[in-house]
């Protein structure tokens, strides 16, 4: 649970933590959309070069960094074994085995191109958000900014602040919740609770006394934290100022074009590039 990095935020002097939280935003959504425009080998390899520039800008260690990749790697061997046994290649394959004699399980090159593309796509889509919206940006600061972005839809009476607050307010208690979490499970264990050992069945009962005494947990803050905002007399966004008002800078404006200019270089190295391409 510590390899969590949602709402863990590193502190550092570096250029990406100087940026404005909502130019970060958008180079988060930019950036998604550059890993789904590369097609060609140079291309990944280009966009993984990217992904290791990034970490050294941001200053974090790449040992905190690689942390947030922990938690998904079931989710990255699956998907990496479905692309490699599942894709058919048009050349004759590498590897074949006779399972029956209606089902043959066979590997192409195709398919270890697709799984390894798919993987460096899901390691650098990780990184990359990681870096934007979590190690480089308070949490204050990304909702604060994901307000000021949505603020047009208050034309059509979307309850923008209240969204944005909510936001807020969870990515504020994941780290809580996480550490109630070991210590729930830590007393758990002195009782003698087994969650390591026994079938999967056996298992999930374990987990029983965790997420009651938790939800109670998370109820009796919500009650204590919603008695708080009234006391402070919150009634929402309206007539509220900012504390800190955000400016834009050039560094910010020269981010965005840097991020449009890499995503037009990956369409190009499809069209141009040389190797394998999808």
């Amino acid at each position: 649970m510590k390899n969590i990095a949602l709402g863990q935020y590193y502190p550092a002097e570096s250029p990406i933590h100087r940026l404005d939280a909502r130019i970060k935003v958008i180079l988060a959504i930019l950036y998604i959309v550059c890993t789904f425009l590369c097609k060609s080998a140079l291309g990944f390899a280009v966009l993984a070069f990217s992904a290791i520039l990034l970490i050294l800008l941001s200053r974090v260690p790449i040992r905190t960094v690689f942390r947030a990749i922990r938690p998904l790697l079931f989710i990255m061997i699956f998907t990496a074994a479905f692309n490699l046994f599942l894709t058919k290649g048009d050349t004759a394959p590498l590897w074949a085995w006779q399972v029956t004699e209606k089902w043959t399980v066979q590997i192409f090159e195709a398919g270890i191109y697709s799984a390894v593309f798919m993987v460096v796509r899901i390691v650098v889509l990780i990184l990359g958000t990681s870096i934007f919206l979590t190690y480089t940006t308070t949490p204050i600061a990304l909702t604060d900014a994901i307000e000021s972005l949505l603020s047009p839809l208050r034309v059509i009476h979307l309850p923008v602040h209240e969204f944005a607050m909510m936001m807020s307010i969870a990515l504020r208690f994941i780290p809580t919740l996480m550490e109630e979490t070991g210590k729930i499970m830590n007393a758990q264990k002195a009782r003698g609770v087994d969650f390591s050992h026994g079938s999967l069945v056996k298992r999930a009962k374990a987990l029983v006394p965790i997420l009651i005494p938790l939800f109670v947990s998370s109820f009796r803050r919500a009650d204590e934290l919603a008695t708080a905002m009234e006391c402070r007399c919150y009634r929402g966004g309206k007539g509220r100022t900012k504390m800190r008002v955000p400016h834009l800078r050039f560094a910010d404006f020269a981010a965005v074009v840097l991020m449009a200019g890499f995503g037009t270089g990956l369409v190009l190295l499809n069209y141009y590039g040389i190797g394998y391409r999808m």
